[in-house]
């Protein structure tokens, strides 16, 4: 926003300058300086509340757009919640769970005659969010699904070949915008090799904590499995419904969510609508089947009921509310008492060491995990140079490996330490690398609950 020119090469780090650098979020990254210049990190935090707010109403607007139960999808209600605030952060990938709401709404409610208002809809849609998150990729995936779906539709049950493969025309068509649109960046094509070689390297990825898999044995995980069950209920059923479409969409986060933490949430985003929808067709067609009347009697009386109430939510959807509360929001999170509280966690992030920092040359070397540097390219405006900060994808699997062999007093450890020739260390207190330097001779400069900060001699 200073220069009025993107980046295209590394300004924060001493071990990476001047390398090529693909700003994938720089769309994010211009939304969160506008909400910074004008109120700093409330205003930061108030954008990505926003976020969460519209995620969750159309969320809900999912639910109804699809025939889903209303009490179904205020019970859902819980485990959704519980399973995305793992992923409640001030990073973009939050806009892009608004954009993945709205895509699964499309292709669920798709018809099939491609007019140019779906064409000029994806196009801009695919172009806006290559610029804000690298989960672009999701849309011309997703199309392309629907596409196979309705294609081998009627190949399977007996269909009206003809409508399927128009329908099968038509996400194909889709995908074909989405991947175009999403050309529409400063970096072209590159972005999209780029991505792919990042999301393809398994020596990176299984370095970074978040695309691990989900530990379900932790505390609290009951609400998070309850979510995948449910996203697997609704598969199951979509199939049996001949709902291919759905099935594969389910199949494929599901079986992504298990393998990565990070998938989690788009379980609990884009599936459980779609069960609730499945689940509700079901109960529909058992109320007429088999039950004896007075159970019959009460599923009808309850399925009614449930419509109703659904019925009333779609009139008031509260629109016309939104703006004025989103500014009340943002009046009270900019009061000095709520602002003096908005920052990172002082128990989290060298807070306190940092003022230490700034009495030191810019130019120092300094040598602190990824996570500080992220703080310090924050806290410094990036004018004093990083070791290692949280951009895997430019830094790459061989830098992390010997930032690994480093931190973890691994063989090697020491020649690592004088090649890189730090002059100063900013390292958590649990780090055996503090008593390892100043068994070489570094100088404690500060030293508090969180972190220590270490002059060579």
């Amino acid at each position: 926003m200073a220069t009025g020119a993107l980046p295209r090469t590394d300004p924060f780090s001493f071990t990476r300058p001047g390398q090529a650098w693909f700003a994938w979020e720089w769309g994010a990254d211009v939304l969160m300086g506008l909400a910074h210049r004008a109120a700093g990190l409330p205003g930061v935090a108030w954008l990505y509340l926003l976020a969460i707010a519209a995620g969750v109403w159309l969320w809900f607007r999912l639910h109804w757009a699809l025939g889903g139960n209303f009490w179904i999808a205020c019970a859902m209600a819980a485990p959704m919640l519980s399973t995305t605030n793992l992923h409640w952060l001030a990073r973009p990938h939050l806009l892009s769970w608004v954009l993945i709401l709205l895509a699964v709404w499309y292709a669920e409610t798709a018809g099939e005659r491609f007019r140019p208002a779906d064409a000029a809809c994806i196009l801009a849609g695919s172009a806006l969010w290559a610029n804000l998150h690298a989960s672009f990729f999701f849309a011309p995936a997703m199309a392309l699904m629907y596409a196979a779906a309705h294609w081998a539709r009627p190949l399977i049950w007996e269909l009206d070949r003809a409508a399927e493969w128009r329908r099968a025309r038509w996400f194909l068509s889709a995908a074909a915008l989405a991947a175009l649109g999403s050309l529409a960046n400063p970096y072209g094509w590159e972005l999209h090799r780029h991505v792919y070689r990042y999301l393809t390297d398994s020596e990176l990825l299984t370095r970074i904590g978040e695309f691990q898999s989900f530990n379900f044995h932790v505390e609290g995980a009951f609400q998070i499995l309850l979510t995948v069950a449910l996203a697997g209920l609704g598969a199951v059923l979509a199939l049996g419904q001949k709902r291919l479409g759905r099935f594969l969409l389910s199949a494929a986060l599901v079986a992504m969510a298990l393998r990565s933490a990070r998938a989690l949430p788009l379980v609990a985003l884009a599936l459980l609508p779609l069960a609730s929808a499945s689940i509700t067709e079901a109960l529909g067609k058992v109320a007429t089947a088999g039950l004896r009347p007075a159970l019959r009697k009460q599923l009808g009386a309850f399925l009614a009921y449930s419509e109703r109430l659904r019925a009333i939510d779609a009139r008031l959807n509260g629109a016309a509310l939104a703006p004025a509360l989103a500014l009340l929001a943002l009046a009270w999170m900019t009061t000095p008492a709520v602002a003096a509280k908005a920052g990172f966690p002082p128990d989290q992030f060298p807070v306190a060491a940092a003022r230490e920092l700034e009495k030191l040359p810019e130019d120092i070397r300094l040598l602190s995990p990824d996570k500080y540097g992220g703080y310090l390219i924050y806290r410094f405006a990036g004018k004093r140079k990083v070791f290692f900060d949280g951009r895997s994808d430019f830094y790459g699997a061989e830098f992390m490996k010997q930032y690994a062999r480093l931190v973890q007093l691994r063989p090697g450890w020491r020649r690592r330490l004088e090649e890189l020739g730090f002059t100063h260390a900013l390292l958590p207190n649990n780090y055996p690398l503090v008593e390892a330097l100043e068994h070489l001779g570094w100088k404690r400069l500060y030293g508090d609950g969180v972190c220590t900060l270490l002059r060579r001699p």
